[in-house]
């Protein structure tokens, strides 16, 4: 995981998420559209398409946006609360 920069330095891709979504790539099963590594705040997620469905992979939620995925909370940390209420749902601690 990378330190969190509200300002994200013009970065497209947390720099600790880039060997990881250049094999997703590679992979040519998936089409990766976002992702963040979480900052230690939130969990990972990489959105992808395959197919018709749009979801996270990490947490398997389906996300019924074509853009717009993150939300951001007061602290400027993105997440997506699909993801996040899929993590809570499954008991897996943060």
């Amino acid at each position: 995981m990378c330190k969190h920069n509200p300002k994200n330095d013009s970065r497209w891709i947390d720099p600790c998420m880039k060997n990881l979504i250049s094999f997703i790539e590679a992979t040519d099963t998936y089409k990766p559209l976002a992702c963040c590594c979480g900052h230690y705040k939130y969990p990972a997620t990489i959105v992808v398409k395959a197919k018709n469905c749009i979801f996270d992979l990490v947490s398997n939620a389906k996300i019924p946006r074509k853009r717009k995925f993150y939300k951001k909370d007061k602290q400027g940390f993105y997440y997506i609360p699909e993801a996040l209420e899929m993590h809570k749902m499954s008991g897996v601690k943060l």
